[in-house]
């Protein structure tokens, strides 16, 4: 490091003026006297800033493009001033025309272990060290780089090979972990009114609440977590499966693999609530388990677990599980409880495992019930553990790495294990029953593949007993059609009964087959708590090679969060920036929250660049074959006499669609429940030849002024290509034509007016040196691209929303590219705060303008 201060925070304190700042000005220290924290930090540059504990003071680096767990990325890292050791929980925002002004988030934090003596090593210039955080583990260096003097030293951070590392092709963990660890996620999208709210779990619980009797357990739980209000929704932590068990088991607790249904519990006030992973209620179907709750008297909080019923060997029983939800005798099973993220007005997210489990376990056990238990760990290897509960017939075991965080996502601090190749596969339709059975004789099942479609692997035709038999047979009548779900089918099944593909089937086998079919495999049971439109192949995260994902090819590179495979993701999109598909896939899955909101519920047209930027582009807003998981037909009637329209409905929406090799999404101004009024108006500033950044910058502020002065309340964003995008909310009192009249009133007045800057023509020899707001953005089949969208163009600029004062200060309508979104990722929709509430009514602007629309209409 450089050389310090006599008082190591001198140079830290100097910087700063701590009457305006609210970061911290004393020092600080940690229990364990070895914590980290990596401080994602929106100053003049987007950076991360690197700060280890050591001696009192957070030595500090300042790493431009953030950590990678690729050994092959060596990351710059600038030595910047020691910073106190209380530094490690700022979060916050540094006012501006202060030291590092900017908003600043907890990206990761944890506990570090040097690799020999660390002053030593750091003075040498090569320090190595353990990091044990919610992002970054394993083994890593920092070598101080021999260059000519400078004012502040360069280092390099490499990821070292250990299993924690992960090429950069397969993971980035700054763009698919991009939030803070702290719950403070990336600025949440600004909500329209015909957006869908969440619904409150406090609204379902009104019809059938269960009400406690008695006060709640009292408990000392104050001093874990942080104070918080009980949230509404709770996503589950998810595991990621691994092929074989850790090496090293030192940093790992284990317990079993239930074979049941995930369940989450809320308690709050009172009332009990349970619900599946996907957010269904299921409190009616398990009224023993919450009146159970309610008579243990839990304190408020979310309690996670899984329910199941077990065989008379004690073991859990999925078949039996299921056969108890149809009969609706469901006072058999059994809750298992493992983990607590938040409890008595406290969230303890953050808390580490082993923290929150005691305190789990201590409230199970205070008042205990035979429905209600506290899932134990088991001391030993994860092998030795695997191996008896193999021998038990148990599904196998969860690795949960200890002093890790609760975070609502798949992750890589809890693991799984299998006995068995075994997974869910949506059930696409059926043989026709032999001999002796009835109802049919085998299930055909399937995977979604990449780009949506259902891929073929096989069919189960064993384990069913009579009473299965029948019951499937009825859950499948209803769903019955003409035309095989599946990409392609073999010969054999030519004559089979096709169904909806909306059932799954949970399958064990022994093994994938060469041509990625199921071998030797075995009817389990029918899962009604997952969504059929995300089942993929499942694959171990150390075994890639040996099954890759139905569809995908050799070079396929993967993608772990979302969970997808991304087929050819090293193919190049743009040739002036070396920018691949994958990149582009990546960019949708980080921007997919801020982007929906602008999607929701409006028909998409898509622009396709199967063959890159450079190469022919195919503008789609009729799909005629199986759709992509996350995009949805619409009513014909929108469209008569095309294939339908589209619209997307959740990220994987976007995320498929860019694995389908679409770049830009258009969208247009009327929302597909009342399509045939707008709701929007869009004004399209678009330059000819000729025409400065400056004159388009003083162009939008005119067009600004001008609808301002109509009373209308106007927003901005860039195009992402040369131009400047104004939306104007509108209420839907209004036709069509009536939309687009008004609109060219505005620009007529415009080029009558300021001749010298607009024309009202959109020709480009109408246009030289001139802007043409393009009007006709406002028809019925009109799109414009969505706020968010990347472009089809040289650079890959995206179109961002804006404040107004931020027009004058733009570079270009391309500042923002999807390499460089992490540096506007702070803003999110802020920009456009209020859109929801500032719906125009057109009335007051047409008798400014003298507007006439029939006379305007015949001028067209």
């Amino acid at each position: 490091m450089s050389k310090q201060p006599a008082e190591p925070l001198a140079s830290y304190r100097a910087k700063r003026n701590f009457a305006v700042t609210s970061e911290p000005a004393s020092a600080g220290s940690s229990d364990s006297g070895h914590s980290f924290v990596v401080q994602k930090h929106w100053a003049t540059r987007l950076h991360y800033d690197f700060r280890l504990e050591l001696n009192g003071t957070m030595k500090s680096w300042a790493i431009p493009k953030g950590p990678s767990l690729d050994p092959k990325d060596k990351r710059m890292a600038v030595a910047v001033e020691d910073h106190p050791v209380a530094y490690a929980a700022f979060e916050g925002t540094i006012p501006a025309k202060q030291y590092g002004a900017g908003k600043v988030i907890i990206w990761d934090r944890g506990t570090w272990q040097p690799v020999g003596d660390a002053a030593t090593e750091l003075r040498a210039g090569n320090l190595k060290f353990r990091l044990q955080g919610e992002k970054l583990h394993g083994l890593w260096a920092l070598v101080r780089m021999k260059t000519a003097e400078q004012k502040r030293e360069t280092w390099l951070l490499i990821k070292e090979r250990d299993d924690a590392a992960r090429a950069s092709t397969e993971f980035s963990v700054v763009d698919e972990l991009p939030d803070s660890v702290t719950g403070d996620a990336l600025p949440t999208p600004a909500v329209r009114e015909d957006s869908p709210r969440p619904a409150t779990h406090a609204k379902r619980a009104a019809s059938t609440p269960l009400k406690a009797k008695a006060k709640s357990i009292s408990l000392n739980a104050s001093k874990l977590g942080v104070a918080s209000q009980l949230p509404p929704v709770l996503s589950p932590q998810l595991a990621t499966r691994v092929d074989r068990a850790p090496t090293d088991d030192s940093d790992w607790q284990h317990e079993i693999k239930f074979d049941g249904y995930r369940m989450l519990t809320r308690v709050e006030g009172g009332e009990v609530r349970l619900f599946t992973r996907n957010n269904n209620d299921w409190t009616t179907k398990l009224r023993h388990l919450a009146r159970a709750i309610t008579g243990a008297k839990y304190p408020d909080g979310w309690y996670d677990g899984e329910a199941v019923v077990l065989n008379a060997k004690g073991a859990p029983d999925f078949g039996a599980l299921q056969r108890a939800f149809d009969s609706s005798k469901v006072s058999d099973i059994v809750l298992y409880l493992f983990d607590l993220p938040y409890c008595d007005g406290r969230d303890l997210r953050a808390v580490p495992l082993e923290q929150r489990r005691a305190l789990l376990k201590t409230i199970v056990a205070k008042n205990p019930s035979d429905v209600l238990r506290f899932s134990e760990t088991f001391d030993g290897a994860m092998h030795d553990i695997l191996g008896a509960a193999c021998n038990l017939g148990l599904e196998g075991v969860i690795g949960k790495r200890r002093g890790s965080r609760y975070v609502s996502q798949r992750s890589t601090d809890w693991i799984k294990v299998k006995c068995s190749e075994r997974q869910e596969f949506v059930v696409g339709g059926f043989t026709e029953p032999k001999g002796s059975r009835d109802a049919f004789g085998a299930l055909l099942l399937g995977v979604h593949a990449d780009d949506g479609s259902l891929t073929y692997v096989g069919k189960v035709g064993s384990g069913f007993s009579d009473i299965s038999l029948k019951d499937i047979a009825k859950k499948l009548a209803p769903l019955r059609q003409s035309s095989s779900p599946f990409a392609t089918v073999p010969a054999e099944h030519n004559r089979a009964n096709w169904v909806k593909p909306k059932v799954l089937a949970e399958v064990s086998f022994s093994e994938w087959t060469n041509d990625q079919h199921l071998r030797h495999p075995v009817f389990v049971g029918i899962r009604m708590d997952k969504d059929a439109s995300m089942i993929r192949s499942e694959t171990p995260a150390s075994a890639q090679t040996k099954r890759p994902s139905a569809g995908a090819v050799a070079s396929q590179t993967s993608l772990s969060a979302p969970s997808l495979n991304v087929t050819h993701g090293e193919r190049i999109l743009d040739e002036t920036t070396r920018l691949t598909k994958l990149e582009l896939v990546r960019y949708y899955a980080l921007i997919a929250s801020l982007m929906l909101p602008h999607l929701k519920q409006r028909p998409v047209s898509l622009v396709r660049a199967p063959a890159g930027f450079a190469g022919e582009l195919f503008f789609q807003k009729h799909i005629d074959k199986t759709l992509p998981a996350g995009l949805k037909a619409l009513d014909p009637a929108l469209d008569p006499g095309h294939d339908p329209l589209v619209t997307v409905v959740n990220a994987s929406g976007l995320i498929a669609s860019a694995q389908w090799n679409v770049v830009e999404f258009h969208t247009t101004n009327a929302v597909a429940t009342s399509m045939e009024r707008p709701d929007r108006l869009i004004f399209d500033l678009d330059p000819g030849a000729g025409v400065t950044w400056p004159q388009m910058q003083a162009a939008t502020e005119l067009v600004h002024a001008l609808l301002t002065e109509l009373e209308l309340v106007c927003f901005a964003k860039t195009s992402g290509g040369k131009g400047i995008h104004i939306v104007v909310p509108i209420r839907r009192q209004y036709e069509w034509p009536v939309a687009k009249d008004f609109a060219h009133a505005v620009v007529t007045h415009l080029a009558r007016v300021l001749p010298t800057h607009f024309v009202d023509k959109s020709g480009s020899k109408h246009r030289v040196g001139k802007i043409f707001v393009d009007y006709l953005r406002n028809g019925r089949d009109a799109t414009t691209v969505c706020a968010w969208s990347a472009r089809a163009r040289p650079g890959a600029g995206v179109s961002v929303p804006l404040t107004w004062d931020e027009v004058g200060k733009l570079k270009s309508a391309d500042q923002w590219n999807v390499r460089n979104i992490h540096s506007r990722l702070d803003q999110g929709n802020a920009p456009w705060a209020g859109y929801d509430k500032a719906a125009n009514t057109l009335a007051r602007a047409m008798r400014s303008l003298d507007y006439r629309g029939s006379h305007i209409k015949a001028a067209q």
